[in-house]
């Protein structure tokens, strides 16, 4: 049986400790700065018309290059608006006093201290989402969630319907709920909550995040300010052990460390789901959270700002999780992801005339919202090699030699990756391929978002497991196509007696795909050995079971009738 976790445990999360509140540096400055200049030296490359060439590839250059230059210049500028620390006078103020001035109090375990706001004591509650998680990861994370300084309530909502769970959480001393339906998803299953739970504050844990004993010491002082609706920590991860899990992990890195703390300055920090802590005036404000997107934490965010409440991010990693470590984990978790983002640009776009956000908040929805644009890009750069090298259309014009093109290319993709070096500490090719192959999932969310599909809710935690081919055909028949065509560029070059760009640039790409589709079988022979059985400890209790009249919150998942249990595949 594997050891329950704790929140001391994990090895060293991907997300390492940052200051709050830390300016950006001279250096990071300058490296901003030189980033931002080979940026703005390729965009003016590409638009010269002296450079243009055949229509078609050119069209597909300036559609693709727009869409990730524009994230990079906003990305850099969110980064530079770094450096407000919201930790101030009032914040420490509030935690001085956060469990009275009672010596009787004091002297209490750390668990059970009651956490006082203006001198009145609070109510507080933190919820555990399940839907089918592990035994054993569940056990962690109630175990650390039960250990939390401060008085609290600790509830497992399961939506996995598991007895095994409802025997965990008895065990353990958490409250159990279940449940009669699963409308709304986690979304639903929070809302839910809400008409048990009757403390002031909730934090959200997804199962397979185990919480820090001071999460609640050191958010709990920020709604002082009483037009605060939640604080956000980090998603960080202990579990970076396989090539998905690595590029996984350390793609957030950036935003963990950089974006979000920038977007303080704005007021549009935005919710990731979990390690987060909620006033519930703020969600019964906006009517729950967001039960009609798969981005329900971004919804909500979004509903909150316009109402006018005000949110906190801050980078103290206040609990250590699992990021996908399959392929199958990562695909159904991006594409659930992505799928929200585009449903907020198609449905709800921030610069809509009746969305009431301030023009910075505008313009960071409008980020997020187009980000996984960025994921479909690859796509489009991809095809370019292939059509000069069978149609001998080309995106820049026969004068623009390939080592003019190179530099440029260079100046921008070269000094993006010693940007993103700097700010990780080491460089991840794991995020790279990753960045690069991920096409089909975001090319299938946007598809998914214009016909207004509903792909179904899961889990990071509980993929099952199948071979990771079955996620990747459009990747493997791609890699086949650029295989074959790097086969014709070489022969066509060996004639000609030069390498060109096309060439090269297809067997990179090529390259890339096969060390993908490497990863993919490793993994699939990991899959395949048999593992270890579990046996889950049990003890019966009292199962709190949802009635009728407890789904005030919880409209209907999705645009349709909900099946949470189809696959996304």
């Amino acid at each position: 049986m594997t050891a329950p976790r704790s929140a001391t445990d994990h090895p060293s999360p991907s997300l390492p400790p940052t200051e709050p509140g830390t300016a950006p540096s001279p250096i990071m400055f300058l490296m901003v700065g030189v980033a931002a200049l080979g940026t703005l030296l390729y965009a003016g490359f590409l638009l010269d018309p002296d450079h243009r060439g055949d229509l078609l590839p050119y069209t597909m250059v300036i559609i693709a290059e727009t869409v990730l230059v524009a994230q990079a210049f906003f990305g850099m500028w969110t980064i530079l608006s770094g450096g407000h620390n919201p930790r101030d006078f009032a914040y420490f103020h509030t935690k001085d006093g956060l469990y009275g001035s009672d010596p009787a109090v004091q002297r209490q375990p750390p668990h059970l201290r009651e956490p006082h706001l203006h001198g009145s004591p609070i109510g507080v509650d933190i919820f555990i989402t399940t839907y089918g998680e592990d035994l054993e990861v569940i056990r962690g994370t109630v175990r650390a969630a039960m250990r939390v300084r401060g008085r609290h309530t600790t509830w497992v909502l399961d939506d996995g319907r598991s007895d095994e769970v409802r025997d965990l959480a008895a065990h353990e001393g958490a409250r159990y709920v279940r449940r009669l339906t699963s409308g709304g998803a986690k979304a639903g299953n929070i809302n839910h909550a809400l008409t048990l739970a009757k403390g002031e504050f909730f934090a959200v844990f997804d199962a397979d995040f185990v919480p820090r004993p001071e999460f609640l010491e050191e958010t709990l002082p920020f709604f002082n300010d009483e037009r605060l609706a939640f604080v956000q920590t980090p998603q960080s991860y202990g579990n970076l052990r396989t090539t998905i899990a690595r590029g996984a992990g350390y793609m957030q890195a950036v935003f963990y460390r950089f974006i979000q703390p920038g977007r303080n300055r704005f007021n549009a920090a935005f919710c990731v789901g979990t390690n987060v802590i909620f006033r519930r005036e703020a969600v019964e404000d906006v009517d729950g959270i967001y039960t009609d997107s798969k981005s329900e934490d971004v919804w909500t965010s979004l509903m909150m700002h316009e109402a006018g409440w005000k949110s906190v991010f801050i980078p103290d990693v206040l609990a250590v999780g699992e990021a996908p470590e399959t392929i199958e984990a990562y695909s159904k978790q991006q594409l659930r992801w992505a799928t929200g983002g585009f449903e907020i640009l198609l449905t709800r776009n921030p610069f809509r005339r009746d969305v009431r956000l301030s023009l910075e908040q505008r313009v960071q929805y409008l980020v997020t919202a187009t980000f996984y644009l960025t994921g479909i890009a690859p796509l489009i750069l991809l095809m370019l090699p292939p059509m000069e090298i069978f149609l001998d259309l080309q995106p820049m014009t026969i004068e623009t030699s390939a080592m003019t093109w190179f530099l440029y290319y260079a100046g921008f993709y070269a000094l993006q990756i010693l940007f993103a070096w700097y700010t990780l500490g080491s460089f991840r090719w794991q995020t790279l391929t990753l960045a690069a192959v991920s096409f089909p999932i975001y090319v299938k969310a946007l598809g998914n978002a214009l016909r207004g599909k509903d792909v179904g809710w899961q889990a990071t935690g509980t993929a099952k497991g199948r071979s990771p081919f079955n996620f990747i055909v459009p990747q493997v028949l791609i890699f086949v196509f650029l295989a074959l065509t790097s086969v014709v560029g070489i022969i066509r070059d060996l004639d000609n007696g030069s390498v060109s760009l096309a060439t090269a640039w297809n067997v990179t790409n090529t390259i890339i795909l096969a060390t993908f589709l490497v990863a993919a079988a490793r993994e699939g022979r990991q899959l395949s050995a048999p593992s270890p059985a579990r046996t889950p400890a049990a003890k019966p209790t009292r199962t709190v079971v949802a009635r009728p009249a407890d789904t005030a919150f919880a409209p209907v998942w999705g645009r349709g009738t909900a099946t949470l249990e189809k696959e996304t595949s």
